[in-house]
């Protein structure tokens, strides 16, 4: 029995690492490079609470469930995470009843310890934050992540228990046959499968085409974003939201899991054909820094290290497609828009059971390890424990990205673990994501990755096909 998985982000990686828990063959085909570069690799990294969600929603029944699976998930992937728990603020008098319709709908959704703070608690929690707050809705289960870590580590895991991953190859055609699946197509080949799950994020709707499907109907919604330096870690503790518009959460202040400080995203809706266009816009990035100025008006700006805009896919229906649909042996993990990455873990468990049970009645395999162990990251051990290492590999004790404190230890165990390009040992190690956004170690990771991979430099690229780093030699 096979199953195909298309999409190798966060939901397709999960989904893939849940199906290898059953008997059978499982594919995951990936149109970039690497895993995570889609929807995934550009999005806040909020494991959100569930109190955004109406409760009628497929989001808000998932939301809570992957909520709460987050911390177990995390442990046996090696991934960092952690709970900050998060404050949406009302600034004015008319925002003061979005605060309670807020906890009243997230306490349906079953989101615990939810709690209307006065405005000196607030700011004796969050010094920063607006000092006109009137009062605050306080979530402690919102936590933060790095989505691009958790899709790496799942793949990593599912690779250890029998995954077959087929990266830079882009599905083209879908076989049907008496509205049964029967076959998925590549430039590389064609699969006989039994059944495919389409977690092909902002291209779903193709992949749904080809199985003869008219869902999902998609368009991309733009969210830019600024990243503050390390240097403003501690300007707040918790995600910070504010009330809530009909469109969107809302700008927000968050601080990031390696230490910096994320504003955004704006929510600007584009056309289905844009779905490439992740371009930052002055319009975009002042909307950014206004909203970011209105929850925490003392911000850092001139630390701004980098500007990035992500994509998420939306819906006429603004909710999740999931589960099977009209052709027999095709599933749909689509229309992942926030909280996709929360709703993650329990989609995944969710719908793997479907697959595997319902449909190909396969049993669960007793050889399946749900831990897998992360590259060392020297900037977070004790420094009896980097010695160690040291000891063991010369190579951790070479610093090549001194922003994040990363080794050519690293950098080459990233490689090991499948890194071919410069933005699969960033994703990998963090190294070039520091202040200095790679100026000064780009040169040395191409090196190691030319040394590591036997290539010459001119063939290492930043992500993949069309996207040279370098042209050539100057001198023989």
């Amino acid at each position: 029995m096979r199953v195909a998985v298309i999409g190798a982000g966060v939901v397709g990686a999960l989904i893939a690492r849940e199906l290898c828990r059953y008997e059978g063959e499982v594919l995951l085909f990936e149109r970039e490079a690497d895993v995570g570069w889609g929807v995934t690799k550009a999005n806040s990294g909020i494991v959100h609470g569930g109190f955004h969600d109406p409760p009628s929603t497929i989001r808000a029944r998932f939301c809570v469930r992957g909520n709460a699976m987050y911390e177990g998930l995390c442990r046996e992937l090696n991934v960092p995470f952690l709970r900050t728990g998060a404050y949406v603020l009302a600034l004015s008098k008319e925002e003061l009843p979005l605060l309670e319709e807020l906890r009243a709908q997230g306490e349906e959704n079953g989101v615990p310890g939810l709690e209307i703070h006065s405005q000196e608690e607030v700011l004796s929690r969050e010094p920063n934050v607006n000092p006109k707050v009137l009062s605050g809705l306080w979530s402690p289960t919102v936590g933060i992540t790095e989505p691009w870590a958790v899709a790496l580590a799942a793949v990593e895991n599912a690779l250890a228990n029998g995954l077959e991953l087929h990266l830079s190859e882009e599905i083209t055609g879908i076989r049907v046959e008496k509205r049964q699946v029967q076959e998925v197509k590549t430039p590389e080949g064609r699969y006989p499968v039994d059944a495919v799950v389409n977690a092909a994020g902002l291209f779903a709707d193709h992949v749904a085409a080809m199985a003869g499907l008219s869902e999902p109907v998609l368009f991309p919604r733009r969210g830019e974003y600024v990243l503050l330096d390390k240097a403003a870690e501690g300007l707040v503790r918790s995600v910070i939201f504010p009330a809530p518009s009909g469109k969107s959460k809302g700008i927000l202040v968050l601080p990031t899991i390696d230490g910096g400080i994320l504003l955004g995203p704006t929510a600007e809706d584009l056309p289905p054909e844009a779905k490439e266009a992740t371009e930052t816009t002055p319009e975009g990035l002042s909307q950014v820094m206004e909203g970011a100025r209105r929850l925490v008006p003392k911000l850092p700006l001139g630390q701004a290290i980098k500007t990035f805009a992500g994509l998420r896919p939306e819906s006429p229906q603004k909710d999740f497609i999931l589960g099977e649909s009209p052709v027999k042996g095709f599933y749909q993990a689509a229309a992942m828009r926030s909280p996709g990455l929360t709703a993650a873990p329990a989609i995944a468990r969710w719908l793997a059971c479907e697959v595997m049970t319902s449909e190909l009645s396969l049993k669960r395999k007793g050889s399946f390890s749900p831990i897998r162990k992360g590259i060392p990251r020297v900037a977070e051990l004790p420094e009896a424990e980097w010695e160690e290492l040291i000891r063991k590999d010369p190579r951790y004790g070479r610093i090549v990205c001194f922003c994040n404190k990363v080794t050519e230890g690293e950098i080459v165990e990233a490689i090991r673990r499948g890194a071919r390009t410069l933005d699969g040992v960033k994703f990998r190690t963090r190294a070039g994501f520091g202040r200095c956004q790679g100026a000064f170690c780009t040169d040395r990771i191409l090196a190691i990755l030319a040394r590591e991979l036997g290539r010459a430099p001119e063939e290492i690229s930043q992500k993949g096909a069309g996207s040279p780093l370098v042209g050539g030699r100057v001198r023989p």
